[in-house]
């Protein structure tokens, strides 16, 4: 399993939901190789400045350990420290046509929008799929959203595979319904683009001050958006009597909601505050798992070259 997070700013509560959770569970379970990338070049469309940068990364490599992710059971790594992320791109570059990549959401977004559009956000796509063909993968947990990437992903192996021999395996998603989109305070698609997030790791005052943000439809006994984010925190069951408690009851029903969100992110914060202390722990992790990386990507890399007759 692979995926990974570009470092852009701070985790929130629906990055975990929709993704870090799976991680962590993979992980643990054991059935899982388990590889999470801090996607620092895909963030370099978005992050052109050296110190916030590499602050970003800190903070993100950070974030994943605190969230639940042993170092012992996942390759955690910085997609800048395995050159052979850009190499496979480039080879897929050859092999891609532009009005393919002319079809990719991000692409199209920014074109609605009128946007000067940079030769990165244009490719991401093919940096992507290397970065998920590198490893072999068989699963890329995403959001309902993102399923385009992995479908850019098979659509290229399958390419490859036809042009110069099978040598990639088709990945698929991982989509966990009941988390496909986590909502944010707004009831969008929760999003640091939006500005409707709250932060993984933020005080309990700031939580609370978030959840009474929450947008809520006043016509119903039932705060839609509250019960949505409710429902990434316990079961229908837990939550029917609160919720049948407490109709019409916003206020009540968000102090709820908070409570519940502090009491569930405070371990995570601990170890949160505890790590962003110690960066030589953190460093040398990111440097055992670009070893470790490494390794997988490089023996990939060495089919890749004989398949296309450099080697």
């Amino acid at each position: 399993m692979l995926s990974g997070v570009k470092p852009t700013g701070d985790l929130h509560i629906g990055n975990y939901f929709g993704a870090v959770r799976q991680f962590v569970e993979m992980a643990n379970s054991g059935e899982h190789q388990v590889f999470i990338m801090i996607a620092d070049y895909h963030a370099l469309n978005f992050v052109q400045d050296r110190q916030e940068m590499r602050s970003l990364i800190r903070e993100l490599a950070v974030s994943y350990i605190a969230s639940g992710l042993d170092p012992k059971k996942v390759v955690l790594f910085k997609q800048s420290d395995v050159p052979a992320h850009t190499e496979l791109a480039w080879v897929f570059d050859t092999i891609t046509t532009v009005p393919y990549l002319e079809r990719a959401h991000a692409y199209k977004d920014a074109e609605a929008k009128g946007k000067e559009i940079s030769v990165g956000t244009f490719n991401y796509p093919m940096l992507m799929a290397a970065d998920i063909l590198l490893y072999d993968t068989h699963i890329v947990p995403v959001g309902q959203d993102q399923k385009q990437h992995i479908e850019y992903a098979r659509d290229t192996a399958e390419k490859f595979n036809r042009i110069f021999g099978e040598t990639f395996r088709l990945p698929k998603e991982y989509i966990t319904p009941e988390v496909a989109t986590v909502p944010g305070i707004d009831g969008q698609k929760m999003s640091k683009s939006y500005g409707n997030t709250i932060r993984m790791f933020a005080s309990p005052e700031e939580i609370k001050e978030r959840v009474m943000a929450i947008v809520t439809d006043s016509s119903g006994e039932r705060p839609e958006n509250v019960y949505a984010m409710h429902r990434l925190l316990k079961s229908e069951e837990e939550l029917a009597p609160l919720y049948e408690a407490h109709k019409g009851m916003y206020k009540a029903l968000k102090d709820a909601l908070a409570d519940d969100l502090i009491a569930y992110f405070a371990p995570m914060r601990a170890r949160y505050e505890k790590l962003k202390g110690d960066e030589r722990k953190v460093d040398a992790i990111l440097k055992d798992g670009a070893k470790k990386a490494n390794k997988a990507a490089e023996k990939k890399m060495e089919e890749v070259r004989r398949a296309i007759g450099v080697r």
